[in-house]
């Protein structure tokens, strides 16, 4: 079935917060952002003399006065402290005091001013209703084939929706000899990835599967990601919260509107191409005490490869015996060399998966952090790191490597690196938002007690007789 136009099925939507005005937004739209305007002292002049001459007391005096009731006035409409400090359900914590003592504070730079909305406030909200579904089962799964057909019937006869999914999952030799499913077949609108652009016209995306259907859902969109309501159908679904028994009623939840979201930070990954490449894969002298030549890459300088990581990027020796030796830059600055079996640069989100496995912490996916974490390391104090979201992470082949490396994206698109190449990861500013069945807090913990067992141990049975415990005896 050919697809239908883009612009007319494209759903935009927007996060509702608490407080928010869109007419408000509206009118600003298209507006440069104001600068905040600097106080400036006025230059004192006094019999004639020059702004840089001494000032008498009385003139210090009435500076400072009219300096104070400036800053009052400036201060006027701030909340009060009481209420500033007030530990309100703000995920973030409270917006720290700029303020420190009497006179000391911090140089406003508007430029670097970033409103940050309280994760518990953050509702899915419909401009227009949706229109056009993106389907993801997983595929090899005979068990998801009834589950499959019966929420696609629900898409297409009772809610009048157009439904996308993949070719070859239509192209299933069972559904094809399906009598009862016919019909709704040949209404479903099919694509192939890497060569159907299903981007911008796509409104809500439906997981059914595991962790790796959302996953696949977030390589789909390397801009942009519509919102994600995944089905807990696979083996594992840390990240698939919702139960298929009542797909039903959570739909109908989703398209009326505000229902909790959480915004998946991802990773926004670069591979360029060194100027030179080694002929050889030794790095040291050969055997006559030459040095392995060197030639002029044909990419040199090019960003070979740019993708959007929802996981975990994650950098190893490959089919190599020797040690990886990586240097890792944090914001252009040689921070450390990984000697090991590899290291993982992950989300808040990918430290459930493969971060977990290699003795990283787990971060609730609203927290904005990038985790590194070595694999094996071949020293007893690396210690897996937390650094901020916003900064660059690069990583390069040490220039006394034994070997090359290879580097996966979220368990894909597997390759090698070779001396001179380099990987610079840094926060995406497009999140995977994911549905939430009952809070991003709720979910989260749900998930570390059901998929993982976090925690879960025989409690110690409670003593009958106090009186011969330890704290009795002496």
């Amino acid at each position: 079935m050919r697809m239908n136009s883009m612009e007319e099925k494209r759903t935009p939507i927007e996060l509702e917060g608490e407080g928010t005005k869109p007419a408000k937004h509206k009118e600003l739209h298209g507006k440069s952002p104001r600068r905040r305007r600097e106080v400036k002292r006025p230059h004192q002049r006094s019999n004639g003399q020059e702004s840089g001459s001494h000032q008498s007391f009385e003139q210090h005096e009435a500076l400072e006065q009219r300096q104070s009731v400036t800053c009052d006035e400036m201060t006027e409409n701030l909340p009060k402290k009481s209420d500033r400090c007030r530990r309100a359900h703000f995920l973030h914590g409270p917006y720290p005091t700029t303020h420190f003592g009497p006179k000391a504070c911090i140089l406003p730079n508007p430029t670097s001013v970033m409103h940050i909305q309280d994760p518990a406030s953050q509702r899915l909200m419909w401009s227009k209703p949706p229109v056009n579904v993106l389907v993801i089962r997983k595929i090899r799964d005979e068990g998801l084939l009834e589950p499959f057909k019966e929420l696609c019937r629900f898409l297409v006869k009772e809610k009048q929706l157009m439904v996308y999914v993949e070719k070859k999952v239509v192209d299933d030799g069972r559904l094809v000899t399906d009598a009862t499913f016919c019909d709704i077949r040949k209404q479903l609108c099919t694509f192939r990835e890497g060569f159907d652009d299903i981007s911008n016209c796509i409104d809500l995306i439906i997981c059914l599967g595991g962790d790796g259907t959302l996953l696949y859902a977030s390589s789909l969109f390397q801009d942009s990601v519509p919102p994600v309501m995944a089905f807990h159908l696979g083996s594992l679904g840390f990240l698939t919260p919702f139960k298929f028994e009542s797909y039903k009623s959570e739909v109908e939840k989703v398209f009326e509107g505000n229902a909790a979201i959480v915004l998946r930070s991802r990773l926004k990954v670069k591979v360029v191409k060194g100027l030179f490449q080694r002929s050889k894969q030794l790095s040291g002298p050969e055997e006559n005490g030459t040095i392995p030549h060197q030639h002029l890459s044909p990419d040199a300088g090019k960003i070979t490869l740019q993708l959007q990581v929802l996981n975990e990027v994650v950098v190893d020796r490959g089919p190599s015996s020797y040690l990886s030796n990586v240097d890792l830059y944090l914001d252009g600055r040689l921070i450390t060399s990984v000697q090991g079996d590899g290291v993982i640069v992950s989300t808040p989100t990918g430290s459930t998966a493969y971060a977990a496995a290699a003795g990283a912490s787990m971060i609730h996916p609203n927290v904005p952090a990038i985790m590194v974490t070595p694999i094996c390391p071949h020293s007893l104090s690396f210690r897996p790191i937390v650094v901020p979201a916003g900064v660059e992470l690069m990583i390069m082949l040490s220039s006394d490597a034994r070997n090359t490396a290879w580097i996966s994206f979220d368990g894909r698109k597997r390759q090698e690196i070779q001396h001179g190449d380099s990987i610079k990861i840094t926060t995406s500013c497009y999140p995977v938002p994911s549905l939430c069945c009952h809070d991003l807090v709720y979910d989260w913990f749900d998930s570390l007690a059901q998929c993982l067992h976090w925690n879960i141990r025989k409690k110690q049975t409670q003593l009958t007789d106090t009186s011969n415990s330890s704290d009795t005896e002496n």
